[in-house]
C-alpha cells in the first residue's frame, strides 16, 4: 500500500474512532502532501510523501526548541504528540551502529579525506537515510569521522 493511500485508509478509521487530535495531523499532513501536489502538477511518489513528512517533522522540532526557551510546555506536548503520529508514516530510525556504516561506507565511495569533502559524502549518504536520521546527527557524526 503507498503512503498516500495508508493516510486516507488512516483518515477514514480515524474519523469512525473519534480521535479528533490524531485525525487533525493526518489531514494535515494529507493537506501538505496535496500542496505539494498541485505545486509540482503531478501525483507524488512515496519518497516525496516521505520529504513532506521529514520537513514537517523538522519545522515541529525547530518549533520545540524554541517553544522550550519560552516556556510554552502546553504547546511542546502538542508538537511532540505530533511528530509522535507523524512517525509513524516514517520508516524506522536507524540504530547507532548502523548510521555509522552508512557513513563509513559514503565516506569510502566518495573517498573522502578532510572535512572539504563533507559535501559529497552527505549527497552519497542522504538518500540512503532519508527520513531514518536527524540531518544534524548525520552531519556531526560525518564531522567526527572526517577529522
Amino acid at each position: 500500500m503507498h503512503l498516500i493511500e495508508r493516510l486516507t485508509a488512516d483518515m477514514h478509521a480515524l474519523m469512525k474512532s473519534g480521535d479528533k487530535f490524531s485525525l487533525s495531523v493526518v489531514r494535515f499532513i494529507l493537506a501538505a502532501v496535496q500542496n505539494v501536489a498541485i505545486a509540482l502538477r503531478t501525483p507524488l511518489t512515496d519518497e516525496q510523501v516521505l520529504d513532506v513528512l521529514v520537513r514537517e517533522v523538522k519545522q515541529r522540532r525547530e518549533a520545540i526548541e524554541e517553544f522550550a526557551k519560552s516556556g510554552r510546555t502546553d504547546l511542546v506536548a502538542q508538537y511532540e504528540a505530533e511528530i509522535a503520529i507523524m512517525q509513524r508514516y516514517m520508516p524506522q530510525p536507524l540504530e547507532h551502529a548502523a548510521l555509522e556504516q552508512y557513513i563509513r561506507r559514503a565516506i569510502e565511495d566518495v573517498q573522502a579525506t578532510s572535512k572539504k569533502d563533507m559535501g559529497k559524502v552527505m549527497v552519497a549518504l542522504l538518500p540512503h537515510i532519508k527520513g531514518r536520521a536527524d540531518n544534524k546527527v548525520v552531519n556531526q557524526l560525518v564531522m567526527q569521522w572526517l577529522t
